[in-house]
């Protein structure tokens, strides 16, 4: 996958929601996606950064993009309903999500979380998600084939100390997208989602755990774009319930 080459028109006429689209990796996901031909609904909570993204997919002459900003540690279903109905709206269709906007913390002791801390982050890095995809299941549904991207997280695959509920959050969502996948396997076989963890990549949530860490010394969003291509575009259609660890 990591050697994947995507042909030019491989998302061609389709429309992909990411989630967390202002930085690091949704932010290099939109900007592969619409270059490969995708209209591109960029979703965050940063207009200002979400503005850019779309200004450089404007620039470069891809397909227009979208804006559909949202703060999923506040909205509530009629939120979740409303970024659907949007997308229905506008766009007509939805081909495909990438689920990567994510709450972190700085990696702390089980001990001093408190009940706030594990609440924005399940709500964020689990019941978010979740949200989104029952919101836009119609959607989805409807097109000949879609795929949903979840993003894992190395510590959630793998739990370690110090890494508390923010990898509890993240292990919980490979439990997710294998309940969807038994949901979708007979009614829905046209629906796919899978969990990518992306392991060590210099992003935003990365520089904010690793403080100390050098980020010229592990990959760059752009070195993990091939997978994400792979993924959502139709060569990866019997791929269905993987965790894909990099």
């Amino acid at each position: 996958m990591k050697n994947y080459q995507a042909r030019k028109d491989l998302l061609a006429n389709k429309v992909i929601l990411v989630t967390g689209a202002g930085t690091g990796l949704g932010r290099e996901a939109a900007l592969t996606y619409a270059a490969h031909g995708a209209t591109v609904i960029l979703h965050g909570r940063n207009v200002a950064r979400l503005e850019a993204v779309y200004d450089e997919i404007e620039a470069a002459g891809y397909p227009q993009a979208a804006i559909i900003p949202l703060d999923l540690e506040k909205t509530d279903d009629t939120g979740f309903d409303g970024l659907a109905g949007s997308i229905g709206l506008q766009l007509k269709r939805l081909d495909g999500i990438l689920l990567n906007a994510t709450a972190a913390r700085s990696p702390t002791p089980l001990e001093l979380h408190t009940l706030e801390d594990w609440l924005v982050l399940l709500r964020v890095n689990v019941a978010a998600p979740a949200s989104i995809i029952r919101a836009c299941l119609p959607l989805l549904k409807a097109a000949p084939s879609a795929s949903v991207i979840v993003t894992g997280e190395t510590h959630g695959h793998v739990p370690a100390a110090f890494w508390g509920a923010y990898a509890v959050s993240k292990a919980s969502l490979e439990a997710m997208v294998e309940i969807w996948t038994q949901e979708w396997e007979n009614l829905n076989p046209n629906l796919r989602i899978n969990t990518l963890i992306p392991g060590p990549v210099n992003t935003p949530v990365r520089r904010k755990t690793h403080p100390g860490a050098d980020p010229t010394s592990i990959p760059q969003p752009a070195d993990l774009m091939p997978v994400y291509l792979y993924l959502m575009g139709e060569d990866s259609t019997g791929m269905k319930g993987q965790t894909i660890v990099l």
